[in-house]
């Protein structure tokens, strides 16, 4: 508890951008073992049964702090942009699951990297945040390095890859909103809506690919929610008090924790392609970091 304490009180004294940095790099780690769980059960359960049992399990673990909170943890004026956003990285989040099922760890997680790129412009476009060349340039650079990696023509088609693809698309505009919601609203409060709308959304099509768990499997699935849960309380914290186009492709970094629980996991392993991408990938992650702590952010 008191190195707790004490990392809490430093990274209070940081600047906004390091700590959406740090808490962004804890939340990619947990979401590669999350993705690990999912490939684990994704042969057995059906995406959107798996989706809603990670709404569900994450509305459990967030309800102490709902009841602690009483009524301000729920009331808003800004009910429609939740209801976006949750429909927008509810998709997201299904397809997600399906392109971890059918692509291998690494690959996936690489696809997921195009994110960054549709964020940079958003954040221009929607945002009004000021994004200067050399970040442009490094964010450019970081995707050069996820095309290297998939290699777009070398290989046969998959639908997994177009599903991945657009999962990173929407899961870009989620992040958007969470940025104008944190304007007003605090973490808690977009994780509620968000796993209330998720439940909703997901309901009824659950029922119709409906298979009963066994108790393996029904830990799983737990799993599966809690992990994810805990993923994006970082994320959205993370977004919350920092730049989404300064943080945004620090997210490179899970591509490393991916390639290696595919490997010990699964027996996957990576083309020669997977490893040049990573390293430009990578690159680009810690450069991009390093302008977020040094410099101003229009640099």
């Amino acid at each position: 508890m008191n190195a707790l304490t004490r990392l809490n009180a430093a990274l209070a004294r940081g600047s906004g951008n390091a700590q959406g940095a740090f808490w962004l790099i804890i939340g990619s780690v947990i979401f590669s073992f999350t993705d690990a769980a999912v490939k684990a059960t994704g042969l057995r359960f059906d995406p959107i049964q798996m989706a809603l049992f990670r709404y569900v399990v994450g509305l459990v673990v967030i309800a102490p702090w709902l009841i602690r909170g009483g009524r301000a943890s729920w009331r808003t004026g800004r009910l429609g942009l939740h209801f976006l956003r949750a429909m927008v990285a509810g998709v997201g989040q299904a397809m997600v699951y399906y392109a971890v099922i059918h692509l291998y760890l690494a690959d996936a997680t690489a696809v997921a990297f195009t994110r960054p790129l549709f964020l940079t412009f958003l954040a221009v476009l929607l945002l009004g945040e000021t994004v200067g060349w050399r970040r442009w340039v490094a964010t450019a650079f970081g995707f050069l390095g996820v095309l290297v990696m998939v290699r777009p023509g070398q290989v046969g088609f998959d639908v997994a890859w177009a599903v991945a693809l657009v999962s990173a698309a929407l899961f870009a505009v989620g992040i958007v909103c969470i940025r104008r919601l944190s304007t007003t609203e605090p973490v808690l409060r977009i994780l509620f809506y968000y796993h209330v709308f998720g439940i909703a959304l997901f309901a009824v099509p659950a029922a119709v690919v409906w298979e009963t768990p066994d108790l393996t499997g029904l830990g799983m699935l737990v799993l599966i929610g809690v992990l994810t849960a805990a993923a994006m309380a970082c994320y959205v914290h993370a977004f919350s008090v920092s730049e989404a186009s300064v943080i945004g492709p620090l997210e490179y970094i899970r591509l490393i924790w991916a390639a290696l629980i595919g490997f010990f996991m699964f027996a996957e392993i990576p083309s020669v392609w997977t490893w040049v991408g990573a390293v430009m990938i990578v690159a680009s992650a810690l450069y991009i970091a390093r302008l977020a702590m040094v410099r101003p952010s229009s640099q």
